[in-house]
This record gives C-alpha cells, sequence and structure tokens, in this order.
C-alpha cells in the first residue's frame, strides 16, 4: 500500500549536503506510504512484504541505477522489530506478542522509516506501517474458580450479591470481548446480573429471585460461564456456591402426636418411664431444643414426675402405692434457643397398673357402617382390602402382656400393625348370593401363666352389587297361538332369574325390533309376550325374534333368548276351483269302448293349512242320470258306469269343494259338459278347432287306447292299495305325534319335506280327535306360499278364478310303477297358495298316483275362455286375474284374463279320455309336502299362558 501525500526528490551532484536536510524531511513527512499486516505469534525472519514492489521505485528508475532500501533506526535501545534488505525486503526479527507490544483493545501497530538510496545519494523516507493482528489465544479467566456467597432466609427478592468478572488478555476487540452465561438447575432462585462500568468493563451479581428457606434447600451449586467473541471462541468458568443462612422459622416438632406409657407399681425411680424427643429443622443456636413441663400440667402431677430438660427424659419422683390403676396426663414443652424462642407441646398418658395377669380385651373398628358386633361390606371389595382395625388392650406387664390373637374365616384374615395392633383384611372374595352373612370370632390370649383368653365374636353383612347378569330360563322359548285373535292376546311368558337384589335384581324385558319386518308382539316388565294386532298366518306362519332381558344395576347386565311363535291356523279361507277355471265351463268329452272311466280331474286350493285345507269334492247336481262320479279326495270326474249310446247330451254338472275345518267353508262352479259316444275307432288324439269362439274341442288319440287303458288300470290298482293301508292304519295314527319341519326363509316358512325337524312348543295343546284328527291322518298336504305378499295383505281367500301362470304340457307315464308316477307329478301352474288336491299314501310308500286322472290339458290351437266371476262361500271375496304366460320353448300362447263383475262366458273343450297326466316344466315351481299331526306332543319347563284358548280347540 503506496501514500503518494508526501513525496521529496533530492537533486544534488555531490555529498556535500549536510546531513541535517535529511532529520528535516523526516520530521515534516507524516504520511504513511505502506501499510502491511503480520499475525501476532509468527516466528523470526517471517517474511511480510516486498517495499520495492509495492512502492514502484522499480518502474521510476531505470535498471542500471542500483536502488538500495535501509531502515532508520532512532533509538538503539529499543529491540528491533522488523529487518529492511537492500532490496526492500520486509522481516520479522523475532516472535510478536500483541499483548506485549500494544494496549488493550486498541488498534495494535508498528511505524517504520526507510530510506531509499541510489547509489550514495538519498531519493526517499518511506513511512511503512506494520499491523500486528491479535490472534485469539487468551482466554476469560476469572480471579477464583470457586467463591462462595451466602443468602440469609430472611433476605427479600432482588437482594445481590457481587462477584469478581472475568479477564481476556488479548488487545483485540472481539477477542477481548466478553458475554457472561449463569448455568443453575431450573427451580433455582437466583439470577445473574451484569451492568457495564464507565471505563467499558463489567460489574457481576448473584441476584435472589425468591424467599429461600434452608429447611427444604441449604446449599446451591451455581456456574458462571464468560465467552470471549473471538474465533475460535475461548471461554472460562466460575463456580459459585451459595450458602442459605438460617433464622428461627421452624418449631420443635415430636416424634409423636401423642405418647401413652404404661408402666406397673413397682417401677424403678432411677428409670425412666418415658423418653420424649423433639427436633428443629433450623441450625445453630435455633435448632437447640430444651424441655419443660407446661404451664397445663397441674402441680400433683408434678410431684409424681420429673423432667430431665435436656434429654427429655421422665422419671418417677417416688413409688407409687396405690392397688388400682391410675392414669396420668402430662404436657410438655419443648423449647429452642433462638430469638425469639419457638416451641411445641405434646400429650403424655401415662397408665400406673399393678402387676397383675388380667385378661387382654378387644377393640374392634370397623370403617365401614357398623352397629354393634356386625358392620357391612361390599359385595365387590377387593382381596387384601383393609376393612376393620384391630387394638388389643392389656395392661399388663411381662408375658403377662404378650398377647397373639388369630381369626377363624377363611374369607377374613389379621396383619399385624405392632403391638397389640391388627388390622383385619380380606383374605378371599366373597359373594352375596352365596353367603350374605359372614359369622367369625376372633381370640386373644396372653402369655402368662395361667394364660388368659378373650373370644369376641363378629358378624359381617355382604351389600349386594350387580355382579350377576340375568339368566334366561331357557335359551329358546315356542309358543303357540291362534290367528285372528283380539290385539294384546297373551301369547305366553318368558322367565329370566337374578339373584342379585335391589335394582341389580329388578328385570326389564324387551324385544329387539327388526328394521326389515314389523313384529306384532309387546312384552311386558314381567316378561308377558302379547299381540298387538290381529295375526294372519296366512302372511306369515312363524314369527322367530330374540328378547333382552336387563338389570337396573349399575353397570346394567343382559342377557337375551330366542322366541319362536308358530299362528296356529284358523278357517278363515274358503277353498278355489283351480280347474275349471272359469265358471261356468265347457267340456266336450267323446266316448268309445277303448275309453277309460276318467274324464277330468279337477283342481282346487285353500290358503289354510291342515285340516282346514283338507278338501273334499262334492257332484251336488247334474247327475239325473247317475252317469257320473267324483272322488271326494282326489277330485277325479269319471263315469260311474257303462257309458251306452242314449246317454250322450248336455249335462250341467254342479261341482262343489270344501274343506274340513269348523265350520266348513266351501265353493262351488259348474261344469258344462257334453258327451258324444261313439262305438268306431277313433284316433289316438285329435283337437278340434269349432266355430264357436267359447268351447274348445278335444280329439282322443285311437291308437294308444289299449295302453291308456293299461296304464289307468295300474294306477287305480297302486291307489286302491294305498287307500285301504291308510283305512287299516288310521286308528293307530290317531295316537301317535306327527312333528312338523319347517324351512324358514327370509319373509315365511315352508315345509322341508326332506329334513323334518322336532319343535317343542312352551304352550300345551290338546290333542285333536274325532274326524278332523282322522282327516289329519290320511292328509299329507302341499304348499306353496305366495312370494308377493302385496297380494295377500288382507288374508281374503280368492275364488275359482286366481291369477296363476301356467304351463301345461303332456307326459306319459307310461312303463312306470306307481309310485315312480308320483314322482313324476307336477303342477302346472306356480299357484301362489297351498294347493291340496291329492291324497297322499304314506303307508304305501308313495304320495298318489295321478296316473288315473284326466287333468286339463292346454293343446295347440285351443280356443280361450273367458273368465266368469264364480261366487263362493267363503267368509271373504276378492277380485282375481288368470294370467297365462307365454311358453317360450314350446311356443304355446298365454293369454291374459281379466275378471270382470257379471260377465259370462262359456269354454268347450274337447278332451280325449286317453290322454296322459299334466306335467309342469316350470323349474321353479316348488311342491312341499307335511302330514298334519294327529296328536301335538309340545313341552314345556316354564309356566306359560295357554297361548291356544280352549274353545278354539277341536272338541272330540
Amino acid at each position: 500500500m503506496i501514500n503518494h501525500c508526501c513525496l521529496a526528490t533530492f537533486f544534488t551532484s555531490d555529498m556535500l549536503m549536510p546531513l541535517i536536510f535529511l532529520m528535516i524531511f523526516i520530521t515534516s513527512c507524516l504520511c504513511v506510504d505502506v501499510t502491511y499486516h503480520v499475525e501476532e505469534g509468527k516466528r523470526s525472519n517471517t517474511y511480510i512484504g516486498d517495499i520495492d514492489i509495492d512502492t514502484h521505485f522499480v518502474e521510476t528508475f531505470p535498471v542500471k541505477d542500483r536502488i538500495s532500501f535501509s531502515q532508520i533506526k532512532h533509538n538503539s535501545d529499543i529491540p528491533q522489530l522488523f529487518n529492511v534488505t537492500k532490496r526492500g525486503k520486509l522481516y520479522t526479527t523475532q516472535t510478536l506478542d500483541a499483548e506485549t507490544l500494544c494496549s488493550y483493545n486498541k488498534e495494535c501497530f508498528r511505524m517504520l522509516d526507510v530510506a531509499v538510496q541510489r547509489e550514495k545519494f538519498f531519493i526517499k523516507i518511506l513511512e511503512i506501517k506494520v499491523i500486528i493482528e491479535d490472534i485469539n489465544d487468551h482466554r476469560p479467566e476469572f480471579p477464583k474458580r470457586l467463591i462462595q456467597l451466602q443468602f440469609s432466609e430472611g433476605d427479600r427478592k432482588g437482594m445481590t450479591k457481587s462477584i469478581s468478572n472475568a479477564i481476556d488478555n488479548d488487545v483485540g476487540l472481539l477477542n477481548s470481548q466478553i458475554n457472561y452465561e449463569l448455568i443453575k438447575n431450573h427451580d433455582d432462585p437466583f439470577s445473574l446480573a451484569v451492568s457495564k462500568r464507565v471505563d467499558g468493563s463489567y460489574s457481576l451479581g448473584i441476584t435472589l429471585e425468591n424467599k429461600l428457606d434452608r429447611e427444604i434447600q441449604e446449599t446451591y451449586m451455581l456456574e458462571v460461564i464468560a465467552k470471549d467473541a473471538g474465533f475460535p471462541q475461548n471461554q472460562g468458568t466460575l463456580q459459585v456456591e451459595i450458602s442459605v443462612g438460617d433464622i428461627n422459622d421452624n418449631s420443635p416438632v415430636f416424634s409423636q402426636n401423642l405418647y401413652n406409657v404404661t408402666i406397673n407399681n413397682r417401677h424403678q425411680l432411677d428409670r425412666p418411664i418415658a423418653m420424649i424427643v423433639a427436633t428443629d429443622m433450623d441450625s445453630g443456636k435455633n435448632s437447640k431444643v430444651q424441655y419443660y413441663f407446661s404451664s397445663k400440667t397441674s402441680e400433683l402431677v408434678k410431684t409424681y414426675f420429673r423432667l430431665n430438660e435436656i434429654t427429655g427424659e421422665i422419671f418417677l419422683n417416688e413409688q407409687y402405692n396405690q392397688e388400682k390403676r391410675k392414669r396420668f396426663k402430662l404436657f410438655i414443652e419443648a423449647r429452642d434457643e433462638g430469638s425469639p424462642p419457638l416451641s411445641s407441646i405434646v400429650v403424655i398418658l401415662v397408665n400406673i397398673i399393678n402387676q397383675q395377669n388380667n385378661a387382654p380385651t378387644i377393640d374392634m373398628n370397623f370403617f365401614s357402617e357398623s352397629s354393634g358386633s356386625t358392620a357391612m361390606i361390599s359385595e365387590d371389595i377387593q382381596v387384601g382390602n383393609f376393612i376393620a382395625y384391630l387394638k388389643i388392650i392389656d395392661n399388663d406387664i411381662g408375658e403377662n402382656g404378650e398377647i397373639s390373637c388369630n381369626l377363624d374365616s377363611d374369607k377374613f384374615q389379621l396383619q399385624s400393625r405392632g403391638i397389640k395392633k391388627y388390622k383385619v383384611v380380606i383374605k378371599n372374595r366373597v359373594d352375596r348370593e352365596i353367603e350374605k352373612y359372614i359369622n367369625f370370632t376372633i381370640t386373644c390370649q396372653d402369655k402368662g401363666s395361667p394364660p388368659l383368653k378373650t373370644e369376641r365374636k363378629f358378624s359381617i353383612q355382604v351389600i349386594d352389587v350387580n355382579d350377576v347378569q340375568p339368566q334366561f330360563t331357557k335359551d329358546t322359548f315356542k309358543f303357540l297361538t291362534y290367528e285372528n285373535e283380539r290385539p294384546n292376546f297373551p301369547v305366553g311368558f318368558v322367565n329370566a332369574t337374578d339373584p342379585d337384589l335391589g335394582p341389580g335384581g329388578h328385570l326389564t324385558y324387551t324385544i329387539f325390533k327388526s328394521n326389515r319386518h314389523f313384529l306384532p308382539f309387546e312384552i311386558s316388565n314381567f316378561g308377558f309376550i302379547s299381540t298387538t294386532k290381529l295375526l294372519d298366518r296366512e302372511q306369515q306362519e312363524i314369527y322367530e325374534f330374540k328378547v333382552l332381558v336387563k338389570d337396573n344395576g349399575v353397570p346394567s347386565l343382559n342377557d337375551t333368548a330366542k322366541v319362536i311363535v308358530e299362528i296356529m291356523d284358523e278357517n278363515d279361507n274358503a277353498p278355489y276351483f283351480i280347474f275349471p277355471s272359469v265358471n261356468p265351463f265347457s267340456l266336450d268329452v267323446h266316448y268309445h269302448p277303448q275309453s277309460k272311466s276318467d274324464i277330468t280331474t279337477l283342481r282346487a286350493a285353500d290358503r289354510d293349512s291342515r285340516q282346514n285345507a283338507f278338501l273334499k269334492y262334492e257332484l251336488r247336481g247334474g247327475n239325473a242320470k247317475y252317469l257320473f262320479a267324483i272322488n271326494p279326495y282326489t277330485g277325479v270326474l269319471s263315469f260311474s258306469r257303462p257309458v251306452h249310446q242314449n246317454d250322450a247330451g248336455s249335462f250341467e254338472l254342479h261341482l262343489a269343494v270344501k274343506d274340513s275345518g269348523t265350520p266348513s267353508l266351501s265353493a262351488t262352479t259348474t261344469l258344462s259338459l257334453t258327451l258324444t259316444v261313439s262305438n268306431t275307432t277313433a284316433k289316438l288324439f285329435t283337437a278340434i278347432d269349432t266355430q264357436s269362439d267359447n268351447k274348445i274341442h278335444i280329439n282322443l288319440f285311437i291308437i294308444i287306447i289299449v295302453a291308456a287303458v293299461a296304464v289307468s288300470v295300474v294306477l287305480v290298482v297302486s291307489i286302491t292299495i294305498c287307500i285301504v293301508k291308510g283305512s287299516n292304519n288310521k286308528n293307530s295314527k290317531l295316537r301317535r305325534g306327527t312333528n312338523m319341519s319347517y324351512r324358514s326363509s327370509e319373509d315365511n316358512h315352508q315345509t322341508d319335506l326332506g329334513e323334518p325337524m322336532s319343535f317343542q312348543y312352551d304352550v300345551p295343546v290338546t290333542t285333536l280327535s274325532g274326524e278332523e284328527s282322522k282327516m289329519q291322518q290320511l292328509v299329507n298336504a302341499r304348499r306353496q306360499i305366495n312370494p308377493n305378499r302385496e297380494s295377500l295383505q288382507t288374508g281374503i281367500p280368492w275364488p275359482a278364478t286366481t291369477e296363476e301362470t301356467s304351463q301345461i304340457c303332456v307326459q306319459m307315464n307310461t312303463g312306470l310303477s306307481s309310485c315312480e308316477k308320483a314322482k313324476e307329478r307336477a303342477i302346472c301352474a306356480p299357484y301362489h297358495y297351498s294347493v291340496m288336491s291329492t291324497v297322499s299314501c304314506a303307508e304305501g310308500g308313495c304320495g298318489l298316483s295321478e296316473g288315473n286322472a284326466a287333468v286339463y290339458e292346454e293343446v295347440k290351437g285351443a280356443k280361450i275362455c273367458q273368465p266368469e266371476l264364480l261366487p263362493t262361500t267363503g267368509r271373504r271375496s276378492l277380485k282375481q286375474t288368470l294370467t297365462r304366460a307365454k311358453n317360450t320353448s314350446g311356443g304355446t300362447t298365454r293369454t291374459s284374463y281379466k275378471y270382470k263383475m257379471g260377465q259370462n262366458s262359456h269354454c268347450n273343450d274337447i278332451i280325449d279320455l286317453k290322454s296322459s297326466q299334466v306335467c309342469s316344466n316350470d323349474t321353479n315351481t316348488k311342491l312341499q309336502i307335511w302330514n298334519l299331526p294327529t296328536r301335538n306332543s309340545f313341552t314345556s319347563y316354564s309356566k306359560p299362558l295357554p297361548a291356544v284358548p280352549i274353545h278354539h280347540i277341536p272338541k272330540s
């Protein structure tokens, strides 16, 4: 760095210039030409810079001119720190120390005067400034590493004690700048106070933030950290130990609140009867305690006892000779030596007794509610809990006063709490439902000779808690009840038990409601189940739901049980005809000698069940020639005698079907039958289209007459055998109960033929007898529940014309046995209700074969008949529609009919009497078979209400 503010060039031709001019120049030029920096601590001969190059003298003078540099020494006594070579290079001559060369907190530098000379002539005097840079080689240091301060308990908040500050010997501004930090525990009530003095230094002090308590903490250890601002940073540490000076702020405290001393009348006078001890948390003289009789101690008592004021020992003053036991109360004061002094008082009870053997006394204190020797505990008390405190009082001494106690119970035990003190704790869990009262005896005996014993009996009453869950007497309750009973009709009674007392044993019953299905039942708080509305078996036959029982304890406990209610059928639906489907129905029959006797099969259904759905067919009119007969059970309409030529003509047959209920309900229809008789052989099966729109003509198949007759004979024989066997066994079946099998679906319950399930009901049912029982033995009903519940909400039976979907086909049964033919039987229409048109032959090992019965068939090209309203004898009636859907497989047209009041229509059908039976190829059709029970074997081990009224049970 060059400064050109002061340049002087001397032009002289000889050496006559006096030296004085040089000195004048040095004193007159104050500007710095070059400044150099060097760190302290560098070793000697450290290169600093090149003055020749830095001052650009090389550029000013020709190369041939020899320029030399020399340092001008002002004082030979001061050691030179730097050396300048003739070529102008600047070196150190020794190791530099800024702290030695310079003062604190000021810039450290040295000035050099360097003469520039060309050959023998001086050219210029250069001012060279060399700054010595301080490094952070010193750490802040306190005068002492540990100092001790003392605060008093009486010092107030804000009291400050001064401490010495730290010193950093570095001269640099940052290296010598010191910051302070106090290290302490989080709850120490001190802080560091730092203030700056006028000279730039700092004063430090420890300030009290909260009031001190020597009895809580007597000393504190703090640490003051001093850090400089240099790099790397250095620090110094000062340990500050603070002691808390005591003031007399604590009173003496006795080791016991009450001293109870028992001595005999022969106690030695030089032996202390008791020694009391009081301590004072203060220090010094504030903690020194002396003992005195309090002013409350009577003068009479003082004559019997004396007190050592230093040790606190109490002695008898004289021998006590009274025979009776005597008790004294002493008040002893403990006083410290503080200013002012503080004191405390304790009571000492002295019992003086004769040296005799007395029986111990048992003192029992229960912690729960008690009366005399009886206490109460809760049932849920935990093992190990403390229920009573037992204290044994025996003022005897020696072995006469050594007591041992025991308790004779498996529920409780004694635990020692010291001499003659016990606590009674729970040994095993208690259960009020097993044991309401627990009696035990405590026996205490001393070791005297002879030993004296004391017994005392106690009783513990166990208070109930809600710890037992209510329990239904059965997992499943099953009840029977009739349909159509009034609301609030009793169904049955479910019973649950809970041995708890109070609210824990008070039970409440609730029915689980279903969001998808309405349950027409309610239950009372006593478990009685009743109906909320009229029940309709045809809508739902079995209800399954759950009931909840819960107690009113805290917390409430509960249990659930399953309830099954079966709705027993009433005869509230009249039967209706499925075939003929319209009234009147026209039928043309062509008879020839090879024809079999069966004409057609009537079909009817009844929505009721069991005997109420067991149907009988009747021919009530139009049979003046006694030419026709009808099987009352199969509905087969046949010729009752040989047919002659003169029997040809038209017949109006009045047909009826009735159930077996009480009262019996029936339905009627009219069959307009036109009979033609021929002695010639006709074709096997011919369909004749007539000009009339109201008749369907069916020709016979002549070719298979022989085969049809053979099949008919086989079927008739099979049916006859079944009926005969059924008649022989009906008396035995009257005494035999039949179990009903049910299969529960989402909306109803259907009978499962293959997997019977035996039910036991909670309501006894009277055994059916008479005609009704016989009818049950005879019939296996086939039923199918309507999946479309909306059409059944009214519970009204349908008349002869009903909504159905039918698909009819012809099936040959040639070569099959009667049983196999019965298995091949299928109903053409998926009827919505229970269909009972044939009799089951259980005894014969198969169902009734229909091979001997002609069934209505739908033939290609047959004309469609319009429906006609048929008056019914049932209690209720409903408009119905017959729908015949299109047969996608066979191409048969299904026509939809609408039933209208007042509309009459006639149909002409021609049926070949050799036609085979009708089958259904509808795979969705399900046939359910179940036997009517002749005797219901329902049992109950509860006490249910009679769900079946007596007047509704059929009487024998």
